[in-house]
């Protein structure tokens, strides 16, 4: 018999008790759905995190200035010292100085909106684009000038949209409104759309103390990244005295490796828990082969008597069984797809499976239905072709 006879045994087999066959199928369909959700589901989150790091800036560095058990500090003049002898490495730099006050606008005090002193490359730094207007500039942080850039939601949702050229009081003190942000996410009253940024100098002055605990870095390229927070630390160190508790040097694209492998991590453990249902699934397959050779032993043996051979009779079996899973992994597969389209807009995460991971599903389902199938398949072909037509 060839394997395309065997394949449309195999189908009518499967047409002729649909119930049987889907209970059969049921853990591989359970196992390949589950599988397609959590990669799906996975990739969707990875590809959300990915694209928020990109919008901080991936050859981003964060610096935190602890200064825990030592009097010893670092200035701002010092750091723009560092990132100007550095050009090769960092790109750009601005101290960071969140202010401890309100937004007033009109007759509206937002208690949300942050407030943040930074310098005039701190557009650069971020990667931020200007709506309207122009950013903060070396003069203003110089001169101290009261001036401020507002973001998206600030403009839209708390001044109506005519916020540049109009005044808006932080700490009690009136500043003018020189420059718009665009609009970074849809939920603009989050991050940098609900955002005042001011001259760090003036932030010093609101907070009433004038040391400054937190710089932004730029790598001038992401092949750059590792040697740019090497000369920061070996900066810090030369100040606090190789006292590594009194700062941190944080860079985006190590952060973004470090959750990379958590989710990959937590990615395996997953579909090692589903592929638990392909194995029961597997086992299923092989009980109910089991039972079918049991059923059809006088067919057996009416096929050996006719001259079929022990890898004929080993091949249907093996191939009913493989068809049985790939089915099921197909019905999985259109499962698994369906779902995660519905429940990755829930949350916000585009779960769209990869050709790949469809692949690979199908294979192992496949791979499982052959594995499963060749016990009960072997058992039949040992069958003795008397002893099979005297089978009742």
């Amino acid at each position: 018999m060839s394997i395309v006879q065997s394949f449309r045994l195999a189908i009518k087999s499967l047409a002729a008790s649909k119930m049987r066959a889907l209970l059969t199928m049921l853990g591989i369909i359970i196992g390949v759905a589950a599988v397609i959700i959590i990669i799906s589901l996975g990739d969707g989150m990875n590809n959300m995190i990915n694209s928020e790091f990109e919008k901080m800036g991936t050859n981003l560095l964060q610096v935190q200035v602890l200064g825990r058990g030592t009097s010893r500090s670092v200035s701002d003049s010092e750091m723009y010292d560092l990132a100007g002898a550095y050009p090769q490495y960092i790109s750009a730099m601005s101290p960071s100085v969140p202010v401890r006050a309100s937004l007033k606008t009109g007759g509206e005090v937002s208690s949300s909106t942050s407030i943040t002193g930074v310098g005039e490359d701190y557009i650069t730094v971020k990667a931020l684009e200007l709506d309207q207007g122009r950013f903060l500039q070396y003069i203003d942080v110089a001169r101290m000038q009261k001036v401020c850039v507002v973001g998206s939601y600030v403009d839209g949702e708390l001044m109506g949209g005519t916020s540049l050229g109009q005044k808006v009081r932080i700490g009690g003190q009136e500043y003018s409104v020189v420059g718009v942000l665009k609009e970074q996410a849809d939920n603009t009253s989050y991050g940098n759309d609900n955002a005042v940024y001011i001259p760090y100098t003036n932030a010093t002055r609101l907070n009433g103390d004038a040391s400054i605990t937190n710089f932004q870095f730029t790598a001038s390229s992401d092949q750059t990244n590792s040697q740019a927070k090497a000369v920061i630390e070996e900066k810090l160190n030369r100040v606090y005295e190789n006292d590594s508790d009194a700062f941190m040097v944080i860079s985006m694209s190590e952060m973004m490796g470090v959750l990379g492998n958590i989710q990959g991590t937590v990615m395996t453990v997953l579909i090692a828990i589903a592929g638990i249902s392909l194995l029961v699934g597997g086992i299923g397959i092989m009980n109910i082969m089991l039972v079918s050779v049991t059923e059809r032993t006088r067919e057996i043996g009416i096929r050996k008597s006719l001259g079929a051979k022990r890898r004929d009779i080993r091949s249907q079996f093996i191939i009913e069984a493989g068809t049985t899973s790939a089915v099921g992994g197909v019905i999985g597969i259109v499962m698994g797809v369906g779902i995660a389209n519905l429940v990755g807009p829930l949350f916000d995460i585009e779960a769209s499976p990869s050709v790949s991971a469809i692949l690979i599903a199908f294979g192992v389902s496949l791979a499982v239905g052959v594995i499963f199938g060749y016990l009960p398949a072997n058992k039949a072909a040992k069958l003795n072709s008397i002893d099979a037509l005297r089978y009742d």
